[in-house]
């Protein structure tokens, strides 16, 4: 294909895998703690500092990544220091975000175009600057592994065994919040507000369906991330449909085909 020649389009593969790997390693934790809601959550508050940006006519990312972090720490800390579950604290901060960001927009006279690429998502936008952000993230997190890595999944399983074990449980909570807050926002770009949750959940929930040992889980989830993500944008260049979309729609059918494969194997 004469298309993949092109340097946005290579770019746009490069992002997708970065973020592939991003959104499904984050993702496990995600979903084995039952908190799919922070997806949709983090991308909302990030819609907050992306109308900042709008609005001072500035680079929406670079509101949005303190703008998430702010919320993800203050969902963090709510859950820590209050009775509130998680779910009712990513619900007012999400509610907050979203008006805050339609007060701001309110001051923009021309912001449809932008606004609609950050809520439904743009690939082949990416910048090179953007994949050299997403390649420092990657990073960071592949330095998490070795020492925080089976902390989390520890905490994940069993919280209070984890703490008499002496683990820093709230220290770790915080960075698995920062590091999964610049993950939706590097995200944003890709996929959009909109579709952004999806991402960080159907990977990882394909890779349970497949194993219960969450390193095989982990492993899983990673591959067919980045699967669905070079099928997803091929796909999408072939039927000229927008690539966020065809890329969930992509997991959501690989979702669907082993949940059918799983179910016939059980009923032998």
């Amino acid at each position: 294909m004469d298309i993949l020649t092109l340097a946005f389009v290579q770019r746009a593969f490069v992002a997708g895998l970065l973020i592939a790997f991003l959104g499904s390693y984050f993702g496990v934790f995600v979903v084995q703690r039952k908190i799919s809601f922070i997806g949709d959550g983090l991308a909302h508050a990030a819609f907050g500092g992306v109308a900042l940006g709008l609005m001072l006519n500035s680079e929406p990312l670079y509101f949005a990544i303190p703008f998430t972090i702010l919320v993800s720490v203050l969902i963090t800390y709510l859950k820590d220091k209050t009775d509130l579950s998680s779910d009712t604290s990513i619900g007012i901060l999400f509610a907050v975000s979203v008006a805050l960001g339609i007060v701001f927009l309110s001051f923009q006279d021309n912001f449809s175009t932008d606004a609609m690429t950050y809520l439904f998502g743009s690939i082949l936008s990416v910048s090179l600057r953007d994949i050299i952000f997403a390649s420092i993230i990657a990073l960071l997190t592949l330095l998490t592994f070795r020492k925080l890595w089976s902390e989390w999944a520890f905490s994940t399983f069993d919280n209070e065994l984890s703490k008499a074990d002496r683990i820093n449980i709230k220290r770790n909570e915080y960075i698995l919040s920062i590091l999964l807050s610049l993950t939706i926002v590097l995200s944003i770009k890709m996929v959009g507000i909109v579709l952004i949750s999806a991402f960080l959940v159907i990977p990882p929930a394909t890779s349970r369906l497949i194993s219960s040992r969450f390193i095989k889980m982990t492993i899983i989830s990673i591959i067919l991330s980045m699967i669905t993500v070079v099928l997803g944008l091929l796909l999408s260049f072939i039927l000229n449909l927008p690539s966020g979309a065809v890329i969930v729609l992509t997991q959501a059918a690989i979702f669907l085909l082993v949940l059918i494969g799983k179910t016939l194997l059980n009923k032998k």
